[in-house]
């Protein structure tokens, strides 16, 4: 069925909940890996450091993918796309599974992150189809989910690896996956009306484009960056502190990811609160957050209990930060809206990456406190940064 202005006023219910399921799964499969990386280390006999690369690797793979898949969105039938990354990832999850050598392991984990894109085509697919009036709602309905399967799906992979291994993990996760490629096709409509006729590399070219000519784009690519910095680096480490310092199995580990879910719930709210023009202040909110968050998060080296409030608060902010991104940017060009989704998230995730690699490192070099020394430095930069854009 095409997309009409009937179906947008429909959208919410099945199509909306299907959409927030193939985002969280798919965002989770790059992180099933990140509870995981001190048994992983132990078995291949590599250090913290090159442990780390794993998760480097899957958003490596991240970032390809949504260079691509952004724009092919704005070319081709979204149900298409998000179906095909769909199969894609059940192939290479259960790849995973039965990966012989760390050196193979990274490289299944890239093309774990390459098919993870699908996440992020399912957000635009959902601004797409949604009522301009309720299009933060709907988008932070979705992007509700892809955050809640970020978190949960370390919760998720802690206890599966502590029943069965950590292979299991990714076993499980393939057969998912595949399911899931089953119930898209058959739930997701059809979109092929008012779609670019150009070819895949005029549209890759054009991103630069559309980058250069929004200004407000340019600036949410740089805060969301620097705000996946943290939420990268925060996670990366803190399995490495949990495991060494507390002395916690995988399975306690992957609990902590609902510390950070209950923040996750409030993205559909931050997503109504940004429909009502308050997105400014849901911005300003989170970069304070964020700094709070790190704060306790540091004394969590010391305190499990100051360790989960900052997760609860520094998760929160991440998400206010990255709805309310997501939701000033899709107001910009509607025919643009994979192209624009591409830049963002492509920025976004290549400061997660850097993240991912800075976090281990610091943790490999200085311990928990270099991790929060650096998240809060990173985090006075993001502040600052919206502060002066906001004056403008």
């Amino acid at each position: 069925m095409p997309i009409t202005a009937e179906t947008r006023r429909g959208v919410g219910g099945t199509t909306t909940a299907t959409l927030a399921v193939i985002a969280a799964l798919a965002a989770g499969s790059i992180y099933y890996v990140q509870p995981l990386l001190d048994t992983i280390a132990r078995e291949f006999g590599v250090g913290p450091a090159q442990a780390g690369l794993l998760v480097t690797a899957t958003q490596l793979g991240f970032v390809a993918g949504l260079a691509v898949g952004g724009p092919l969105g704005d070319r081709m039938s979204r149900r298409t796309l998000v179906t095909a990354l769909l199969a894609t990832s059940a192939a290479t999850l259960g790849l995973a599974a039965a990966a012989p050598a760390f050196w193979l392991l990274v490289v299944t984990m890239t093309a774990i992150g390459i098919a993870a894109a699908a996440a992020q085509v399912a957000v635009p697919f959902a601004a797409q189809l949604a009522d301009p009036a309720h299009r933060g709602r709907v988008t932070g309905t979705v992007m509700g989910g892809l955050l809640l399967g970020v978190l949960l799906a370390r919760t998720a992979s802690g206890a599966v690896a502590g029943a069965a291994g950590w292979r299991s993990v990714f076993a499980a996760a393939a057969v998912v996956m595949a399911a899931l490629t089953l119930v898209a096709w058959r739930r997701l409509p059809a979109d092929r009306d008012g779609k670019d006729p150009r070819g895949l590399g005029a549209l890759l070219g054009s991103v630069a484009g559309i980058v250069r000519a929004e200004p407000v784009l340019r600036n949410r690519m740089l805060l969301g960056a620097l705000g996946m910095f943290g939420f990268s680096a925060m996670w990366t480490a803190s399995a490495f502190l949990l495991a060494s310092h507390y002395g916690l199995p995988d399975p306690v580990i992957g609990l902590f990811g609902l510390a950070g879910a209950a923040g996750a719930l409030a993205a559909p709210l931050v997503g109504r609160f940004a429909d009502r023009g308050h997105g400014a202040t849901a911005t300003t909110a989170g970069w304070v957050m964020v700094a709070v968050g790190w704060g306790l998060l540091w004394l969590g080296g010391d305190s499990l209990v100051a360790f989960v409030a900052g997760l609860l608060v520094f998760d929160l902010a991440v998400q206010m930060l990255q709805i309310s991104n997501q939701s000033r940017i899709y107001q910009l060009d509607p025919s643009a809206r994979g192209r624009i989704t591409t830049a963002y998230m492509v920025s976004m995730f290549s400061g997660g990456m850097v993240g991912s690699v800075v976090g281990a490192s610091a943790f490999a070099q200085g311990g928990w406190t270099a991790v929060c020394v650096a998240g809060l430095v990173v985090a006075g930069v993001g502040g600052m940064r919206w502060w002066r854009y906001r004056g403008r």
